[in-house]
């Protein structure tokens, strides 16, 4: 059996972090295995508190996996330290660690602050060159690539840009455009479009991780980049359009929506 590890804060509500990932890799057949980075209280309605687990807690979690289970894949969300950043390019490195798919979560959705300044640029310097790919949506994309992003035009430059500077594929996804769902994959310097309908439904909260998990998924499974990535959008669009309705806020998807259609 493929498996998975997840590199990300918990969400007690379910609709992101590490209980989002743990869903979408198993819906796709894989075995996840999960490393917890930080607990949240959070909520649909917002986060409203972060305890961050020791970074030497955070190293022995790591060193139970890779010493029992190694993982076919690696996906990275939130990571609230520069200290957690080290342990964990640390552990990657030193485990010799595939497919690695880094969730840059510098924000949520509802506007609270997930890494500080210092974890931002260990991503840069430790994290992002040996990601096989790194999906920031275009918020981020635009913190870190310093570039204006109204379009697809500007989201190609910005892949390219990261692309050039970190040497990673750069998927920038186009969630936050208005009039499309469009995606950019940056390869090897060369420029890739995934198309996609916006879908009407405001309850996407962990529409980020559950990408990036199914990415994870279908790299551990042995696809290539590409239609790794197709796979995983696809399945991501249809957890959207199941339009499960939970929570007062901005609610989750139905990640197990497949289920469901074979009964």
């Amino acid at each position: 059996m493929h498996t998975a590890l997840t590199i990300a804060g918990s969400d007690p509500s379910g609709g992101a972090g590490i209980q989002a990932d743990i869903k979408t890799l198993s819906a796709h057949g894989i075995y996840a295995v999960s490393a917890i980075t930080a607990l949240t209280a959070q909520n649909t309605t917002g986060v409203y508190h972060i305890f961050e687990i020791p970074p030497e807690f955070l190293a022995k979690q790591l060193d139970c996996i890779f010493t029992d289970i190694f993982p076919d894949a690696v996906k990275i969300g939130m990571i609230p330290s520069a200290a957690h950043v080290e342990v964990i390019a640390e552990k990657l490195n030193a485990y010799h660690a595939k497919h690695i798919v880094v969730d840059p979560l510098i924000a949520s959705t509802s506007g609270a602050r997930l890494a500080d300044q210092a974890a931002v640029d260990a991503f840069f310097q430790l994290l992002f060159p040996i990601a096989e790919l790194i999906t920031p949506n275009i918020p981020e994309a635009k913190v870190l690539s310093e570039c204006t992003i109204q379009n697809t035009k500007d989201m190609a430059f910005a892949a390219l840009t990261l692309n050039k500077k970190f040497g990673c594929n750069v998927l920038v996804k186009g969630g936050h455009l208005f009039d499309t769902a469009d995606d950019i994959l940056c390869q090897d310097g060369k420029i890739f479009s995934f198309p996609g309908k916006r879908i009407d439904n405001p309850n996407t909260h962990g529409t980020g991780c559950t990408l990036s998990s199914a990415i994870a998924a279908n790299l551990a499974s042995g696809l290539e980049l590409s239609r790794a990535i197709q796979s995983a959008k696809e399945y991501l669009s249809g957890a959207i359009a199941a339009k499960l309705v939970l929570g007062h806020g901005t609610g989750p998807l139905n990640h197990l929506y497949r289920l469901r259609l074979e009964k």
